[in-house]
């Protein structure tokens, strides 16, 4: 195999992903600035903040898949030269994730009530709710927000909403400082404190991505409002046809951490604050192959739209090797500083240990999880996300939580036990993935070339 031709894309591929990734990151981040910030008030906090966006990840899960299906629908337009096309797709779009967004906000208010019977710590459940009641409307900025930046994704302007998220983040360290903590005239909140700064940081960051938009030259056109004689339901349809099943990857994958987070509480307070953190630590290096995927998809999408599909396939590639490259890094790095890095949240000894003890498995699965994400964004750009949507639910709830309960609860492994179970459902989606996109290609490239 002539690795060239695979490696010589990788300038262009992290020329699209690094600003996503550290967009990407820069979301994870407001989380893990509550986190950390929280958890220097103690354990029951941080399972409380934990609980809580066990919930609304969920939630904000279903919106993110519907915001995706923007982007390959974006690059395609923008290969075939089609600018209207463009705008259509766009404002369409930030219509549906504006709905979505206050849908799932009242969606997040009527589900309150079962954070009561999850069978979780009391005093985890108290502190929780006021918590969680903030953080729901947060979903309504910040899926607005998705709608402008998948757009601007889909053009390949990856750039700004990174600079966005670099302002949220500024904004939210701030905010959380004085409200957490107590600060000059600010009172200290704690929970309601971090709920807050991450609120209003959300919608700092809405007004400031439109405001770069609406101001260059390039997107004027994309800018201009429909009128409403101008929308369509066909349109719509497009897009929920392809954000749909997108919508039920993220919720397969998004429910099943949700629920080792679920799992983990019903083994005590400890067990749920050592699972929040080996959780955020992995999360933060999947947002490297969240940008990896998005640059698959985007340059997989414009491949299609000029209808190139070895190129298409070997660009593809490139960015499969390239996820395994790097997340082969971070395993070495949690491998190595798994009794360091815990100590980021807290010095509670007892969850320090559970902790890095999960970080060994969160190590092994870096590879499966970055190359599954990757091979995801790559189908996405083919918009193919039907059959993807059955084997990601086959791999995470036929194969994975089976084996997260048994090895968790059943067997007495506990925590690790739960990881051997993420481990197993992100190992098996990475390889049905492969294989679909494998066979996808190689259809396409067949197909074209009997025509020619």
């Amino acid at each position: 195999m002539n690795l060239r031709k695979y490696t010589s894309e990788f300038k262009n591929n992290l020329k699209l992903a690094t600003p996503i990734m550290m967009g990407s990151l820069g979301h994870l981040l407001v989380g893990l600035i509550d986190d950390i910030m929280v958890g220097r008030l103690g354990p029951i906090e941080l399972a409380a903040t934990s609980l809580g966006n066990s919930i609304f990840f969920i939630a904000l899960s279903i919106g993110l898949g519907f915001s995706f299906a923007i982007t390959p629908l974006i690059a395609e337009s923008d290969g075939e030269g089609d600018k209207e096309k463009g705008r259509s797709i766009f404002q369409h779009g930030l219509i549906l994730t504006t709905i979505i967004g206050i849908s799932m906000f009242v969606m997040l208010l009527l589900l309150k009530p079962v954070l009561y019977y999850l069978d979780q710590p009391e005093e985890v459940v108290l502190l929780a709710i006021p918590y969680y009641e903030i953080i729901a409307i947060s979903i309504i900025p910040l899926m607005i927000f998705q709608g402008l930046k998948q757009f601007a994704d889909g053009l390949s302007e990856t750039k700004y909403s990174m600079w966005a998220t670099i302002l949220t983040n500024v904004v939210n360290v701030l905010l959380n400082f004085a409200l957490i903590y107590g600060f000059w005239i600010f009172p200290r909140l704690e929970l309601v404190g971090a709920a807050l700064g991450t609120f209003i940081s959300r919608i700092v960051m809405v007004f400031f991505l439109y405001i770069v938009l609406m101001k260059k030259d390039k997107f004027a056109i994309y800018m201009r409002r429909l009128k409403l004689s101008e929308l369509k339901k066909k349109r719509f349809r497009i897009i929920i046809k392809l954000g749909f099943p997108t919508a039920l990857q993220m919720l397969f994958e998004v429910g099943l951490f949700a629920a080792s987070v679920l799992l983990a509480g019903t083994l005590g307070a400890f067990p749920q604050a050592a699972n929040q953190i080996a959780l955020k630590l992995a999360s933060t290096t999947f947002m490297i192959a969240v940008g990896i995927g998005a640059a698959a998809t985007i340059r997989v999408g414009n491949q299609k739209g000029l209808k190139n599909y070895m190129e298409l396939r070997r660009i593809a590639f490139s960015n499969f090797l390239l996820i395994l490259i790097i997340m082969f890094t971070f395993t070495i790095g949690f491998m190595v500083f798994k009794d360091v890095l815990p100590w980021m949240f807290t010095d509670n000894l007892e969850v320090i240990k559970i902790a890095s003890s999960l970080l060994i498995i969160a190590g092994l699965f870096q590879l499966s999880d970055g190359l599954q994400a990757v091979i995801l964004g790559g189908l996405r750009g083919l918009q193919d996300v039907n059959v993807p949507s059955l084997l990601t639910f086959i791999a995470y709830w036929i194969i994975g939580f089976p084996v997260c309960y048994y090895l968790g609860s059943i067997a007495g492994l506990g925590t690790f036990g739960i990881w051997i179970g993420l481990l197993a459902a992100l190992t098996c989606s990475a390889i049905m993935l492969f294989f679909r996109f494998n066979y996808l290609t190689n259809k396409l490239i067949k197909e074209k070339n009997e025509l020619t």
